[in-house]
């Protein structure tokens, strides 16, 4: 029993440090350190890539949204990667060609990160902005991404996704305090050094950093971790806003988070040295707390709750702390009953939410382990 007791307390140390305590030392660190981006005015000639595929929902509305915002026109470049396209996507690109936007084809569907190395030499711009086929930018979005990098030092820069869930959904919610939770720790993050996880939607890096990946990396995952490894800073700009409709339906985001997962998963491994004695100390340690013990925390859950079933006759401690995880666990699945009546309780989404990406990472932690992985990707169903 001496064994399990400690195991017990292994695995709530853990939990806790990667879910309070890393945020907790990243805010002191932050107050400490305080490492300031140099920004200021600066006007680079930018190329925007939107990777798409089967997006004619869509496409349009992000299409006059980049037309709208505000930079000088002269020095945006706009390229649209159709990913085998067999809808309308394509159709409606090129109706934008008078407007100045390039459409590219892959005639045979690749993935995102395929396209985007496909556009890369037909790109102009100084700096490479990433954008989804459904995002829509602010109008100064673009500004306050590129004023970042008048800082010599910053390589990298993520702006700020806000989920928009106007009817309510315990997904929606979910999604919409999960990106609260991680926007703090960008913010606090980049006072010490480097984000250690970005947005995909909308992402700029310097075009002589961008360095080629293999067509299963997740390049919003991979990307920034090459332009650390040159020794340039990843920063988070909290005013370049993106706006995005959340999935709706608990199987769709599922099925994202598995897919995301495992593919983080990969990238993590292929890029494992980075946490070794030999890479940069600060940035090993982000890493490694908030990627990897994130990803993995399905295993230390797991190990909490049957060490603490083992433990139930132990001690009045020990039967509170298994009946508070079994409270937890069973109100999830209460969620989804009443998700699929047409209810919801506020008070239910946030443990639905964490079990839910927290099974589906140990879905895709299987999938790994049986070397499957996954290069294309489906739009999503906001």
């Amino acid at each position: 029993m001496f064994i399990l007791k400690i195991l017990f307390f292994f695995f709530l140390f853990i939990l806790f440090y990667v879910y309070l305590g890393y945020p907790v030392i990243v805010f002191l660190l932050a107050m400490i350190k305080n490492r300031n981006v140099k920004k200021d005015t600066y006007e680079p000639y930018v190329t925007m890539l939107i990777a798409a595929y089967n997006e004619e929902a869509g496409i349009e509305d992000t299409l006059e949204n980049k037309l709208t915002l505000n930079y000088p026109k002269e020095k945006i470049e706009i390229i649209v990667i159709s990913d085998g396209s067999t809808d309308r996507t394509d159709e409606i690109v090129k109706q934008y060609k008078k407007q100045g936007i390039k459409l590219l084809r892959q005639e045979h569907r690749a993935g995102k990160t395929a396209a985007l190395k496909m556009a890369l030499p037909k790109s102009k711009g100084e700096i490479l902005i990433f954008s989804d086929a459904n995002s829509i930018y602010e109008q100064d979005a673009v500004r306050k991404l590129v004023q970042n990098f008048n800082d010599p030092t910053v390589g990298y820069v993520t702006g700020k996704m806000i989920y928009t869930n106007l009817n309510g959904s315990p997904i929606g919610d979910g999604c919409t305090t999960y990106m609260k939770y991680e926007n703090f720790l960008r913010r606090f993050e980049t006072k010490i050094d480097s984000v250690v996880g970005v947005d995909g939607g909308i992402d700029a890096v310097r075009k002589n950093l961008y360095q080629p990946m293999n067509p299963d990396q997740l390049p919003d995952f991979v990307l920034p971790l090459k332009v650390a490894e040159q020794g340039y800073r990843v920063v988070y700009e909290p005013e370049a806003i993106l706006k995005e409709a959340s999935l709706k339906s608990s199987k769709d985001e599922y099925k994202m988070r598995i897919r995301v997962s495992l593919r983080a998963l990969w990238a993590l491994w292929d890029m494992r040295h980075l946490i070794t004695i030999k890479a940069p100390k600060l940035f090993a340690w982000e890493l490694f707390s908030h990627k990897w013990l994130r990803y993995l925390s399905f295993i230390f859950l797991i190990g909490l709750y049957f060490s603490n079933l083992h433990l139930w006759n132990q001690g009045l401690y020990f039967k509170i702390f298994f009946l508070m995880q079994n409270i937890f666990y069973i109100s999830a699945p209460c969620s989804l009953i009443l998700e699929n009546r047409g209810q919801r309780s506020r008070i239910l989404y946030l443990p639905y939410y964490f079990t839910l990406i927290n099974v589906a990472s140990a879905h895709a932690f299987i999938k790994f382990l049986l070397g499957k992985k996954q290069a294309i990707w489906t739009p999503r169903k906001g």
